[in-house]
């Protein structure tokens, strides 16, 4: 099946002429005649963009997905290739509507026309995993039906099993390839495509995201309802809002663009460094604007988790890089064990200015994040950096903020925007709001030690009772003693049985 989905990628690649973007490097420019002499036949009559994303949905979801974080990067694609790119957020050709039917009536028990009063057999919109229909519970509350796609587990899983085998090439062929980690990225990315798999394990993501924003002024989360949920169908509430990529349509609206952009990275900052709980799929396709000038979250089957340690390590290094502490940033690098503990920090933090300085105190607009990270990874691979796989959706999610901040408002200062509520959270974490914090967390524990703690103390001062303790631990001391012993024993018959076994 692996070398059958191979052939099939390449053959895709072939037919959609995406050999073109290879051949134009200057390095293997010279193969381009012999491709057209052996592809003569070949009739490509589409725009370049117009075969990508053609190939793109061709080739399944993961390729879909690659496609999707594509189109949020203007910055780094010609405009013709974004503008077709941005046809696969929601725009992927659907399955057939009797499909949707048989998946509800199989996931639920019974079938549309049973369980909701009105249900659109039309979808509104269809996406790499799943499609999603419009309905009307029986109370007549408008709700939205997310259907996963018939056999995408077996497509998925196939396109999972190539990359495996491109990052152990990767891992073995490449100098880098032991600290880029590609197969602990590739496991990291399959888990969080696995759990995109089971609409149970999303509705609970969306539950999760709507308890940290109740009642938030910039974010809405819709509710889950529970009675309609499965692993292959979903049910949440209708959301009415304007798409985040139609800006015309956003500004006629009366929607204040720049509060929306600085809406956007308190809200990644909230979920990062607040929650340790972020939304790791933020494509445009997935986010809608209200009237009231706030983000409505859609599709929460992709989300990251940060552990107390990520969050703290993340926060130093994003306070030190906006006070221009390359040194502390050097520093943390060292001490989380990132890179080789003999690295000098002087030299770490010269390479870390040479790319972040002149970045600072320019507008977002004139700023490419995706050119920063590539500049910072040439220096990684200097210093031996190991990639943490945990972080990859952080930075994944990173650069689809700034995408959305670049079309929003190309003048927001992304650092200034960032850096109240980052000193705010570390002062949270280390004053005296987090030892409050610390001491109601362990009060339980403590209210049934310390009843004990007189007790405990009595003990420990009469000294008959600590001859008994001592006496007690000298016996267990002894009874130790005795069992090494025979294991010793046992041990050495077993060996020895075993080699005159093998002698014999």
């Amino acid at each position: 099946m692996f070398l059958l989905r191979l052939l099939k990628i390449i053959r895709i690649v072939f037919a959609y002429g995406l050999d073109e973007f290879i051949l134009g490097h200057e390095r293997v420019r010279g193969l381009e005649w012999l491709v057209k002499r052996v592809l003569f036949w070949r009739r490509l009559r589409d725009s370049r963009a117009v075969r990508l994303r053609r190939a793109l949905e061709k080739l399944g979801p993961i390729f879909v997905k690659f496609g999707q974080v594509l189109s949020t990067r203007a910055d780094l694609l010609p405009p013709d290739l974004v503008v077709e790119l941005a046809r696969l957020q929601d725009r992927v050709k659907p399955f057939p509507a009797s499909e949707s039917e048989r998946v509800i009536a199989q996931a639920l028990g019974r079938p549309p026309a049973q369980l909701f009063r009105r249900f659109d057999p039309t979808p509104v919109a269809s996406a790499s995993v799943a499609q999603v229909h419009y309905a009307e519970l029986p109370d007549g509350r408008a709700v939205a039906v997310k259907v996963l796609r018939p056999g995408i587990e077996l497509v998925i899983e196939q396109d999972l099993a190539l990359l495996r085998v491109m990052a152990w090439l990767v891992e073995h062929l490449f100098a880098d390839g032991p600290r880029l980690k590609p197969r602990a990225v590739v496991a990291e990315f399959d888990r969080y495509l696995h759990d995109e798999l089971d609409l149970q394990r999303e509705a609970a993501n969306a539950s999760q995201l709507r308890r940290n924003f109740p009642d938030s002024p910039m974010l809405i989360v819709p509710e889950i309802h529970w009675d309609y949920v499965s692993r292959q169908v979903m049910v949440m509430d209708w959301m009415q809002g304007i798409p985040i990529s139609r800006i015309a349509e956003l500004q006629a609206a009366g929607i204040d663009l720049k509060k929306l952009a600085r809406y956007g990275v308190e809200i990644f900052f909230s979920q990062v460094f607040r929650d340790g709980f972020f939304h790791a799929d933020m494509h445009p396709g997935n986010i809608l604007v209200a009237a009231d000038n706030r983000y409505i979250a859609l599709d929460f089957g992709i989300v990251g988790t940060l552990s107390e340690y990520d969050k703290r390590y993340l926060a130093i290094n994003f306070l030190a890089f906006f006070n221009r502490d390359y040194h502390r940033v050097a520093t943390a690098h060292i001490e989380s064990g990132w890179v080789p503990p003999e690295t000098r920090p002087e030299e770490l933090e010269a390479a870390i200015r040479t790319v972040l300085e002149p970045v600072f105190d320019r507008p977002i607009a004139e700023i490419s994040l995706g050119q920063v990270l590539l500049r910072l990874f040439e220096t990684s691979r200097r210093f031996k950096v190991e990639i943490q796989p945990q972080l990859v959706l952080l930075q994944k999610t990173l650069l689809n903020i700034e995408g959305l901040g670049r079309q929003l408002d190309p003048q927001l200062d992304l650092w200034d925007t960032a850096k109240p509520f980052l000193e705010r959270w570390m002062n949270e974490q280390i004053g005296w709001r987090a030892l409050l914090r610390h001491l109601g967390r362990e009060a339980p524990y403590w209210a049934e030690i310390l009843p004990q703690l007189p007790r405990a103390l009595v003990t420990l001062a009469d000294p008959a009772r600590q001859d008994r303790l001592v006496i007690a631990t000298e016996r267990l001391a002894q009874e130790q003693g005795r069992r090494n012993h025979w294991l010793a024993v046992i041990a050495g018959l077993v060996t020895a049985l075993l080699i005159v076994s093998a002698l014999g």
